[in-house]
C-alpha cells in the first residue's frame, strides 16, 4: 500500500524516505522563483531545504512563479501535495530519497495582480530564475538583449500588465520604488555565460523601453549576481513515478530524479541580504567566471559532443552513449585536445580531474537522462557551449576540427532523420527553420551556416567553413562511425 505525498503524510512516510526536520509552519517567504522545473527543485530548493534542516534562515522559503502554460500544470500537481517534492539521488551503487519542503506557495500563473503583490512585498529579497538558456530574449550570435522581440515590445507598451517574467520583475521593481521598499536582488540560475549580466540587460533593457528613468534606476540600484549551477537532472516520466512507488511506496505526481553531485557558485552580491547557503556547500565568490567557463565549455559542451552522434545512431539514454566506446572516446579527445586548452582553471581545480568527473557523471546508469533532452534547443546551446570555444581556438591559431564536427553533427540531426532512417521528432523551438536550412545543407553546407543569428561571423571564416563543410560532407557520404573514426585517428 503506497502513501500519497502530502503535508499530513510526513508523519508516516515509508521506510527509507527522509523528511524535513523543521516545521514548515515556521517558514516565511524570502524568495520568488520563476521556473519551478525539475532542476530548480533538485538544486536551489534542495540547498535551502538543507539549510532549514540545519536550523538556519527559515525566513528564506520559496514562492514559485511562472508565466507559461506548463507552469499551470506544475502548480496544479504541486498544490495537490502541499508544495512538497520528492528528490531521488541516484548513483550506480546507491539510491537516496528525500522529501523537500522549501517551497511554501506558488503564485497562480497569469494572475498579474497576485504576482505583483508578491514581488512588491518587503519580505521578498531575492527573485531567482531558471527559465532555460533560450528564455532571456538575447540574440544567439551577439549575446545582446533583443529589444525588438514581440514579447518585449508588448510588455514595454503595457508594463502594468506584463506577460513575461522580466516584465513582472520590472513592474515589481517599479512598484517597490514607488513605495520606498528596497529592491530585491535578481539571481539567474540558468546555464548562460555571465548570466547575471544577461539578466540585467533583459530587465533594465525592458525597463528602459517602458520608462527610461526606471531603466537607469534599475541599473544603479538592483544587484544581478552571476552564478554557476550544476546537477544533472532529467525530465520526469512515468518510469520515475513507478520507481518511486515500487521501491519506496510513495506516490508523488512530479518527483525529481538527479545525480548525487551538485555544485553552486554565486557572486556574493546581495544588498538586500541572502540565506547562509555557504553553510550547506554553496561557494560564494567575487568572480564566478572561471567556474562558469569550465562548466559551460566542458560539461555542457561535452553534452553536445555525445548527444548528436548518439541521436543519429538511435541511442536513447546518455549512459548508453557513454557505453559506446567510440562516442566516449570522442568526448575524451574533444575535451582534452580542443576545449580544455581554452578554459583557464578555477582556483584549486585540476581540469584533467574535472573532465574525468564529467565523464563518470555522464556514465551514471541510474539517472535515465535521455539523448533527446541533450539534443534539445541546439539553436540556443550551440552559440553558448560550442561556438565560443571555436572562436578561442581560431584566435589562438589552433585546430578546431572536433568542435566543427559537433556543429556538423547537429546540422545532420536537424535534417530530421537518424542514420537508420527513423524520423527525429521536432526538438528545438526553431525546428522548422533549422530543418529548412539543414535539408539543402546536405549538398550545400553554407545553407546551414547562413543562420547568422547562430554562427555569426564564423559563417564567413574560410577555415571554419572548410572544417564544417568537410565534416558534414563526411557524415553524409560515410556516416557517423567513419567520421568519428577519422577524428579519433588524428592525433594532432
Amino acid at each position: 500500500m503506497s502513501v500519497r505525498l502530502s503535508a499530513a503524510a510526513l508523519a508516516h512516510m515509508p521506510p527509507g524516505v527522509a523528511v524535513p526536520t523543521y516545521r514548515r509552519s515556521d517558514l516565511s517567504p524570502g524568495i520568488v522563483h520563476f521556473g519551478v522545473g525539475n532542476f530548480h527543485r533538485a538544486h536551489q530548493a534542495a540547498y535551502l531545504d538543507d539549510l532549514f534542516n540545519a536550523g538556519r534562515d527559515r525566513d528564506w522559503a520559496i514562492v514559485g512563479a511562472g508565466v507559461r502554460d506548463p507552469d499551470v500544470t506544475v502548480r496544479e500537481k504541486l498544490e495537490q501535495q502541499d508544495w512538497l517534492t520528492t528528490v531521488v539521488e541516484q548513483e550506480a551503487e546507491t539510491t537516496k530519497a528525500r522529501v523537500t519542503g522549501a517551497m511554501i506557495d506558488f503564485v497562480r500563473p497569469y494572475d498579474v495582480a497576485a504576482n505583483l503583490d508578491m514581488l512588491a512585498h518587503p519580505q521578498i529579497r531575492i527573485v531567482s530564475l531558471t527559465v532555460t538558456e533560450g528564455g532571456y530574449y538575447i540574440s544567439p550570435a551577439t549575446q545582446t538583449f533583443d529589444s525588438g522581440h514581440p514579447d518585449i515590445v508588448a510588455d514595454a507598451g503595457n508594463i502594468e500588465a506584463p506577460k513575461t517574467a522580466f516584465g513582472l520583475i520590472v513592474a515589481g521593481l517599479k512598484r517597490r520604488r514607488a513605495a520606498g521598499v528596497p529592491p530585491f536582488t535578481v539571481m539567474s540560475c540558468d546555464n548562460i555565460p555571465g548570466n547575471g549580466h544577461v539578466t540585467e540587460n533583459a530587465v533594465a533593457g525592458l525597463a528602459k523601453l517602458a520608462d527610461p528613468e526606471l531603466g537607469s534606476w534599475i541599473r544603479a540600484n538592483v544587484a544581478f549576481p552571476n552564478s554557476m549551477v550544476d546537477r544533472i537532472t532529467p525530465a520526469t516520466t512515468d518510469r520515475e513515478r513507478a520507481f518511486l512507488r515500487d521501491k519506496y511506496g510513495l506516490e508523488d505526481s512530479w518527483p525529481v530524479f538527479c545525480e548525487e553531485f551538485r555544485q553552486w557558485v554565486v557572486e556574493d552580491r546581495f544588498p538586500a541580504g541572502r540565506p547562509a547557503l555557504d553553510a550547506v556547500g554553496v561557494t560564494f565568490t567575487a568572480d564566478v567566471a572561471p567556474y562558469e567557463l569550465m562548466k559551460i565549455r566542458i560539461l555542457n559542451g561535452g553534452h553536445a559532443a555525445i548527444a548528436y552522434p548518439a541521436g543519429l545512431l538511435d541511442i536513447h539514454f546518455v549512459h548508453e552513449a557513454m557505453e559506446d566506446a567510440q562516442i566516449r572516446a570522442f568526448l575524451e579527445a574533444l575535451t582534452r585536445r580542443e576545449i580544455q586548452a581554452v578554459v583557464p582553471p578555477p582556483p584549486n581545480t585540476n581540469l584533467d580531474s574535472y573532465r574525468a568527473l564529467v565523464a563518470r557523471r555522464f556514465a551514471n546508469p541510474k539517472i535515465g537522462d535521455t539523448i533527446q533532452r541533450l539534443c534539445f534547443d541546439g539553436s540556443n546551446r550551440q552559440p553558448k557551449f560550442i561556438l565560443p570555444s571555436v572562436r578561442d581556438r581560431l584566435n589562438a591559431g589552433a585546430s578546431f576540427n572536433g568542435l566543427a564536427l559537433v556543429s556538423a553533427l547537429w546540422c545532420r540531426y536537424c535534417y530530421g532523420e537518424t542514420q537508420s532512417g527513423k524520423a527525429i521528432a521536432p526538438n528545438d523551438p526553431s525546428w522548422e527553420r533549422l530543418q529548412k536550412a539543414a535539408k539543402p545543407a546536405r549538398n550545400d553546407p553554407l545553407a546551414f551556416l547562413k543562420l547568422r543569428d547562430i554562427f555569426g561571423e564564423l559563417a564567413e571564416n574560410p577555415a571554419y567553413v572548410s572544417a564544417f563543410s568537410d565534416a558534414l560532407a563526411s557524415l553524409w557520404a560515410r556516416g557517423v562511425r567513419s567520421t568519428l573514426a577519422d577524428y579519433l585517428s588524428d592525433k594532432r
